[in-house]
Parts: C-alpha cells; sequence; structure tokens
C-alpha cells in the first residue's frame, strides 16, 4: 500500500495531513513516494530529463551458484566422478561447446560472451556481488557500497518522470540475502530499486481508485494544502508540495502500469518466452519465465537498471535432475529475452548479465551434488554493443581453477558501466561522508568486449 502524504502537519482544525491519501500497492525500498522523491532532490538526483541515448542493464541473478562445468565449461576429458552426466553440443560459434539442455542458447551463442574464468568471489551466499561487484559492505550494511543499479539511478535519473530509473523483480525468498534487490549502500533509500509488490504483481492498480476519483483527491489535497498555508506563518507550504506531484505523475501514468502488464503482450510472443512456475524453488526464487518478458518491457518503458533472480542453483544434491529441470526453463527465457531485444532493435542499446555468486565443486559428492565452489565461476553477457560470438577464460582440466585470463567481478562492472556510458577511470559518487568513492576498483572496461 502505498501512502501520500507528507510531513506530519496539523491543519487550523487540527486534522493531520498523514494517511490521508492512500492508494494503490506500490512500494520503494520501505518509503512512500513522496519520501523516496524528496530524498532525491535532497541529495542531488537528475531532474528527470531524458538523455540522448537510453541505455539499459537487465541483470539475471541466479541464487545459490550455478554449477560452471555442467553449463558452460563442461570437462569431457575430466574423470566421471567429476565430468558428470550431461554432454556438450555445438553452437552457432565454432569451436564453442555448451550443454545440452541449452539448444536455444545454442543457435545463438553469436549473440554471447561466455565468460569461463570469474574470480574474486567472496563465498558470500547472497547477491550482493553479482549486483555490485563489490564483496565487502554487507547486505545490511548503510554505509556499504552501491549496487549498479542505484549507481546509475545517482547519475543519469530517470529517463522519463513517470518510471523509476531501477527496478527489481526479485521476490522474498526463504534465504534472505539472495532476496537483495540491489542495495544503494551509502547513497541511502532515495536510490533503492522501485519493487512492485504483491503475487503477480496484482496490486501494481490504484485498488478501488479510478483515475477521476484519483483526481478528485489530488483536487482535495491541494485545496486542504492551501487552506493549510495560510495558518502557515513560515511559509513551509507554499503551492502544493512538488514531491507529491510527482507521486500524482508516477500513478497517473500509464506507463509503468502498461510495462507490468503481460495482458498487453501479443500471445505468440508470451509463448515464447514461456510462463514457468510462480513459486519459489524451495528458499530461492521463482521459475518465473514471464519475468524475463517484464524485464524486456521495463526498458521498453524507460528504466535503466532492471534486476531478477531466478529460481534456486544450490543444488547439493540431485545436481542432475535438478539441471534437467531448471536448465531449459533459463534457455527459453534467455534466450526469448535476447531474441526479442534484437527484433526491437534494443540488444545494441541494452547489456544483458547472467551469474552467480560462485560455482561449484569439481567433484561430485555422495548426494550427486556440488558443493560451493568460491575459486572460479562463469558468466554470460550479451547486448550493449559489446563484441561478442566468442569465449573469454579458461578453467583448468578439472575446472578447479581459472587457467587463462581470469576475470575479476569488478572488470566486469567496470564494462557494464562503461556500456552505460559512464566513465569509470574519472566518476566519483560522494559517500555519506562526503568523500568521493569510485564505482570499480577496476579503471578500464574489458578490452576483449569493448
Amino acid at each position: 500500500m502505498l501512502t501520500i502524504f507528507g510531513d506530519r502537519y496539523r491543519f487550523c482544525d487540527g486534522v493531520t495531513r498523514r494517511n490521508f491519501l492512500k492508494i494503490g500497492g506500490l512500494a520503494l525500498g520501505g518509503l512512500s513516494l513522496p519520501q523516496i522523491l524528496r530524498a532525491e532532490a535532497a541529495s542531488g538526483a537528475a531532474s528527470g530529463t531524458a538523455g540522448n541515448s537510453h541505455k539499459a542493464i537487465i541483470m539475471i541473478f541466479l541464487p545459490g551458484g550455478p554449477p560452471h562445468q555442467d553449463m558452460f565449461d563442461l570437462k569431457m576429458d575430466a574423470p566421471a566422478e567429476i565430468r558428470g552426466e550431461f554432454k556438450p553440443i555445438s553452437t552457432n560459434v565454432p569451436g564453442l561447446e555448451i550443454c545440452e539442455l541449452f539448444p536455444r542458447l545454442a543457435g545463438m551463442m553469436d549473440k554471447f560472451t561466455v565468460i569461463r574464468s570469474i574470480v574474486g568471489a567472496t563465498g558470500g551466499h547472497d547477491s550482493y556481488q553479482c549486483l555490485s561487484g563489490w564483496g565487502d559492505g554487507g547486505l545490511d550494511a548503510r554505509s556499504g557500497h552501491t549496487s549498479l543499479g542505484s549507481a546509475v539511478a545517482k547519475l543519469h535519473g530517470p529517463v522519463d518522470r513517470a518510471v523509476p530509473p531501477f527496478v527489481s523483480l526479485a521476490p522474498r525468498m526463504g534465504h534472505t540475502p539472495w532476496a537483495n534487490p540491489g542495495e544503494p549502500g551509502f547513497l541511502g533509500k532515495a536510490y533503492a530499486p522501485f519493487k512492485p509488490d504483491g503475487e503477480g504483481m496484482a496490486n501494481m492498480v490504484l485498488n478501488g481508485v479510478s483515475l477521476d476519483r484519483l483526481s478528485d483527491r489530488k483536487t482535495v489535497l491541494s485545496q486542504l494544502d492551501r487552506i493549510r498555508s495560510t495558518c502557515d506563518g513560515k511559509g513551509v507550504m507554499t503551492g502544493v508540495d512538488s514531491f507529491n506531484e510527482r507521486a500524482f505523475d508516477v500513478l497517473t501514468s500509464s506507463k509503468l502500469v502498461e510495462a507490468l502488464d503481460l495482458g498487453r503482450e501479443d500471445q505468440r510472443l508470451r509463448d515464447r518466452y514461456g510462463r514457468g512456475f510462480n513459486e519459489n524453488k524451495d528458499d530461492g526464487g521463482p521459475r518465473l519465465l514471464d519475468n524475463f518478458l517484464v524485464a524486456r518491457r521495463l526498458v521498453s518503458a524507460g528504466v535503466r537498471c532492471v534486476t531478477l533472480a531466478f529460481s534456486r542453483w544450490d543444488w547439493h544434491g540431485g545436481n542432475f535432475d535438478q539441471g534437467r529441470t531448471e536448465m531449459p526453463l533459463l534457455d527459453q527465457g534467455l534466450s526469448a529475452l535476447i531474441e526479442d531485444l534484437e527484433q526491437r532493435d534494443m540488444l545494441d542499446d541494452v547489456s544483458v548479465v547472467v551469474w552467480g555468486e560462485f560455482g561449484r565443486t569439481p567433484r561430485i559428492n555422495s548426494n550427486a551434488g556440488r558443493d560451493h565452489w568460491p575459486q572460479v565461476s562463469c558468466a554470460l553477457l550479451a547486448g550493449g554493443g559489446m563484441r561478442t560470438g566468442q569465449v573469454i577464460g579458461a578453467t583448468n582440466r578439472l575446472g578447479e581453477y581459472a587457467k587463462d585470463r581470469p576475470v575479476h567481478f569488478q572488470e566486469v562492472f567496470a564494462t557494464l558501466y562503461h556500456n552505460l556510458g559512464i566513465d569509470v577511470a574519472h566518476t566519483t559518487i560522494a559517500d555519506a561522508a562526503g568523500r568521493p568513492q569510485y564505482l570499480t576498483d577496476v579503471r578500464q572496461p574489458m578490452p576483449e568486449l569493448v
């Protein structure tokens, strides 16, 4: 439930303005929309003027740590206790093979770059490093480093005044650190992601409140503000609160609601994405293929960064049985997303990154599973004008460590910022103490990609 109100003032007759107007179900980092907008202005956020181009990022987090050696770095020359049950298939990139459970991706690997040598994982069982690039700061540390989405919201502001620049589709999960949507860190709640709330996003409507009724309430609220201004000798209420005005802009604009309404989409395209399952897998995320389509629609509406969490990949047991279910779902949703972006001429402007917090042990355990392995993992990158159709890095024969071209998380983030037109060599953001902080410790994008 979104509550629209300003600070707690009383009118001349003693009636408070708090809780005067309650509408719909929009949630923004635990604050009301006017509070978010007020905090933005106080901290010098952009005014909402769109730039010359709309670059964007879609960040797909695979909670739990997907098995790199069973997906995009198969080790067919390793012993059986390491090699596993899956077979490789050829792709449309000569010499590049991936798991047989990704036939759709195999037909479009020229649109992807596979990084087989991601290093620098802290081992934390959370999304923090995959959404920020940083291994420190902690999920609950308000002074910690900011996520990419929050940094972009600060540096670029919204493309459209009525569309938040940073949206997260990460759901609540049993293992709460996986549900971190991309913390704003030292930037504060003004730059927290917008989170559509409620099952199936059904509360992304004005619950029982028509636009006519909303307009009536806005008029009454304005009248009450004018009445209050006559009682306010200090001039605090000079005119209508501009932040409430912007809150109404969001609520009354159709762009955000339409982006989240998949009923407006062509059913053939929805079938191409698939539906998946709208319930969480164990203590992880849902296998909701609709979210891949929602992410594209949000970017089309003007969102700069979308984060989502897909399924649960912490397979200490039944690794191959679970893989036979989860990998084809990822294959369908991800391939449809890339195909959709390309057909809409958006792929060069939208960067897509897919990864988890670490890899899995080379040796299969007694429960037919693989355990945590922070030493190395893999990632998929697409779009953003990057050079694709290649493999970067390599692990040794057993998939234990990066043998060639180790790639740190922060190198990937430096590249993602570059794709957004942000110069990581010179761009800083002031922290809560006013000290300039670089976006990454790496000062240039990956040369293989740009």
